[in-house]
């Protein structure tokens, strides 16, 4: 990697009159497949690098980018950064980044069995296999769709304040979705699989025998399911399900950018406010976290701006405890950056994100969890969900369900489906299980849309007399 580059835009700024001055330089080969109805619809490959500066002068801040790797392109596209920024330092107001200890590391990912070890031909026969495994299900499967993909990021990251870290993360990314007609009824299933490191997690994962339980239990429930009839029911949710609550109705509110009305023209605000830390939003069973330490989707070991990452505490037994900040947002609230802040390439300015986002664990095995339950509802995963642009109001539409009697799974239920406010949900969080279970996603935010890794998940969760539609 060019790291004298990079350098050389931090020195180049200071001389310039910045104040700060940090630079981003990633390196990203990526290898993307796609099969569609048991087709190969599309194969590639990307090589690309480039370098992102921010810098503050005259208390404005400022982000370039650049992709012609040399110290004469950094010149011209830097002083033509810095000159607009000058202009605008009139027009805004200062920014302030709260302080951070300089770091020196190294951040290396190792895989047994690194994406460029397995050639394209075998990464298109892994998906065929799988495809495969859908058909034999027996399902009437309409249409399917396959995707893989997987990338290797090499970045080194370096500030004005003495921090240069560098690191290596091999990342594997599979997507499934297909269609099924049953009794009459037309259902829809997709899931992704994703984690930090090379194929061996897709071995790991078992595909072939996932997607083929998955056809099967979609293609019982459309068969037979039941309405719930709009009564109350405990609830037993499965970590997909908890995950998507968790992920939408904590994480995003809870990032401190859209708390403090910066993403208000394109994604909305938050109902949370930053005098709410400390007060009760949940049951004394409810405690969320935010790692990118834990192993998943959206493990780092630092953020975009330096920062160690660490585990935050967004709920703890129910109460607020801390929101999701990077050094700006930080300053803004008189507290410190807790290693937050992601961009998802060179070209994009780091904001505010999730890593992953999960309940933490209970004291109750899967079975007592379930035998609490004399008339309910599980509901093992979703096929549609929505929350207002204030991740106040929501909805939840389960997949595959099921009726629960005396703590017994029984009958399939049809799309049960919760509507609730965010307090609400979390105050009826009765118990949970003692296995949490991450899932992969692709977060999207900014302007422009930034796609980031991130995992989202839990244990089983009972929620007390909930009404489902």
């Amino acid at each position: 990697m060019q790291s004298d580059l990079a350098d050389y835009c931090v020195d180049f700024a200071l001389s310039k009159g910045a104040s700060y001055a940090e630079a981003r330089l990633e390196e990203r080969d990526s290898n993307g497949f796609l099969l569609k109805n048991g087709l190969l619809e599309s194969a590639g490959f990307d090589s690309r690098a480039g370098i992102g500066v921010r810098f503050i002068l005259r208390n404005c801040l400022g982000f370039a980018t650049v992709n012609r790797l040399s110290k004469e392109a950094v010149r011209e596209t830097l002083s033509s950064s810095l000159k607009v920024t000058s202009a605008a330092s009139r027009l805004t107001d200062c920014t302030r980044l709260a302080s951070s200890k300089a770091v020196k590391a190294k951040d290396v990912v190792s895989c047994s069995e690194s994406p460029s070890s397995v050639s394209a031909e075998q990464k298109t026969e892994l998906l065929s296999h799988i495809d495969s495994a859908v058909l034999s299900s027996g399902a009437k499967i309409t249409s399917r769709y396959l995707s893989l993909s997987d990338e290797v990021v090499r970045k080194y990251y370096v500030n004005s304040e003495g921090s240069k870290i560098e690191s290596v993360y091999p990342a594997i990314d599979f997507f499934y979705s297909f269609t099924l007609d049953a009794n009459s009824r037309s259902g829809h299933r997709y899931w992704h699989y994703g984690d930090v490191g090379g194929y061996e997690c897709f071995k790991h994962w078992q595909l072939d025998k996932v997607v083929e339980r998955e056809a099967r239990g979609l293609e019982r429930n459309l068969s037979e399911a039941k309405s719930v009839s709009g009564r109350k029911f405990d609830v037993i949710a499965g970590p997909e399900v908890v995950g998507i609550m968790v992920h939408e109705s904590v994480g995003h509110p809870y990032e401190a950018d859209r708390i403090l009305g910066r993403e208000a023209a394109q994604a909305g605000e938050s109902f949370v406010n930053p005098s709410m830390i400390g007060k009760r939003i949940g049951s004394a069973a409810a405690s969320v976290v935010d790692d990118p330490l834990a192993k998943g989707f959206g493990r780092y070991c630092f953020d975009d701006e330096g920062v160690r990452a660490k585990r935050k505490n967004l709920v703890t037994k129910g109460v607020i405890t801390e929101f999701l900040h990077n050094r700006e947002t930080a300053a803004s609230l008189s507290t410190a950056s807790n290693g937050a802040s992601r961009a998802s390439d060179y070209d994009k300015e780091a904001i505010v994100r999730m890593s992953n986002t999960f309940l933490l664990p209970g004291g109750y095995s899967e079975e007592e969890l379930f035998s609490e339950v004399k008339n309910g509802i599980f509901i093992k995963n979703f096929q549609e969900w929505n929350i207002d642009d204030k991740r106040l109001n929501q909805k939840y539409v389960g997949s595959e369900a099921y009726f629960v009697k005396n703590g017994e799974i029984a009958s399939p239920a049809f799309q049960p489906t919760i509507e609730i406010d965010t307090p609400s949900l979390w105050k009826a969080v009765a118990a949970c299980s003692n296995k949490v279970e991450l899932h992969a996603g692709e977060c999207g935010k900014g302007e422009p849309m930034q796609g980031i890794r991130v995992s989202m998940g839990g244990p089983h969760c009972l929620f007390k007399q909930l009404r489902l539609a």
